[in-house]
C-alpha cells in the first residue's frame, strides 16, 4: 500500500513521532539523552525549526515542532537521525539502523489541539508508569513549560505564552491544565492522525488544508452499518 505524503505547512505546528526499530532501546543512559537533545537543538537552529514540547522515552521520541519552510522538519530529522545513529552505533559497538523507518508526523490545528498535544507528549512517562507526575521525568519539556527550568531547545508557542502575561503565572496556568483528563476520543484522534499522516483538526480546519494543498486531509468514512458503534466512533473521531 502506498504511503501518504506528509503534510508540510510552514508556520503550522506538527506532532512528530520517531520509534526505535522493532521498538528497541534508543537511549541507554543520561549521556545518550543529552547528546540527542543537544544535536536536535543544533539542527533546529541550523534549519529554522521551533520545538515547543518534547519527550524522549527509552525507545521513541515525541516532538511538537513548527517549521519555517516546507522541508524544515524533514531536514532536521534527517540530520539528527544521521548524527545520533553514528554516535549510538559507535558508543555501543553496533551496526545498522536504529530508527523504525520514516518518522511519523501530523499537522495540527493549533487553536484546538496545541495545548492538548503539549500535555499528551509530556504525560507519556506517566501513562507508561515510569513516574507519577511529569515533573519527575527529566527528559521532557515539562520542567521548562511547567516549572520554569531553562531549556535552550524550546521556543514557547504564542498560545502557550497567552496563558498569562507573567512568567510565573503562565507556568501555574500551564500546570493547572494537567488537572483535566484528556478524553479518550481526543487521544484516539491524535494517535490516528499521527500514525496515518492525516491532518488533526475539526472539519473546517481539514477542509482549509485540503483547499490549500489540493489533497485529502482525512480518511473517508467507509460504508456499512452507519448505526454501528464502530462507525459512530469513527465519525466522532473525524469531527473532533
Amino acid at each position: 500500500m502506498a504511503r501518504h505524503r506528509r503534510f508540510c505547512l510552514p508556520g503550522q505546528p506538527q506532532h512528530v513521532i520517531q520509534r526505535g526499530n522493532n521498538r528497541d532501546i534508543t537511549f541507554v543512559d543520561a549521556q545518550d539523552y543529552r547528546f540527542y537533545l543537544d544535536t536536535l537543538t543544533d539542527a533546529c537552529c541550523r534549519f529554522g525549526c521551533a520545538v515547543h514540547a518534547y519527550v524522549c522515552m527509552t525507545n521513541h521520541v515525541h516532538l511538537l515542532m513548527t517549521p519555517t519552510t516546507e522541508n524544515t522538519i524533514s531536514r532536521v530529522m534527517q540530520s539528527l537521525g544521521r548524527k545520533y545513529v553514528q554516535y549510538f552505533n559507535y558508543r555501543y559497538q553496533r551496526t545498522g539502523t536504529l530508527w523504525e523507518g520514516r518518522y511519523k508526523a501530523t499537522v495540527i490545528d493549533a487553536e484546538t489541539y496545541l495545548l492538548i498535544c503539549y500535555r499528551y507528549i509530556e504525560l507519556n512517562p506517566v501513562r507508561a508508569g515510569m513516574v507519577v507526575h511529569p515533573a519527575e521525568y527529566p527528559w521532557s519539556s515539562y520542567c521548562h513549560n511547567g516549572a520554569g527550568q531553562l531549556d535552550h531547545l524550546l521556543t514557547e508557542h504564542p498560545l502557550y505564552r497567552s496563558l498569562a502575561m507573567d512568567q510565573h503565572a503562565r507556568q501555574a496556568a500551564y500546570r493547572a491544565l494537567f488537572d483535566a483528563h484528556i478524553p479518550e476520543t481526543t487521544l484516539a484522534a491524535l494517535r490516528e492522525a499521527t500514525n496515518k499522516a492525516w491532518v488533526l483538526g475539526n472539519d473546517r480546519f481539514r477542509k482549509r488544508i485540503e483547499a490549500m494543498l489540493a489533497r485529502q486531509a482525512a480518511p473517508k468514512l467507509r460504508g456499512g452499518d452507519r448505526k454501528s458503534k464502530r462507525f459512530q466512533k469513527q465519525l466522532q473521531i473525524n469531527r473532533v
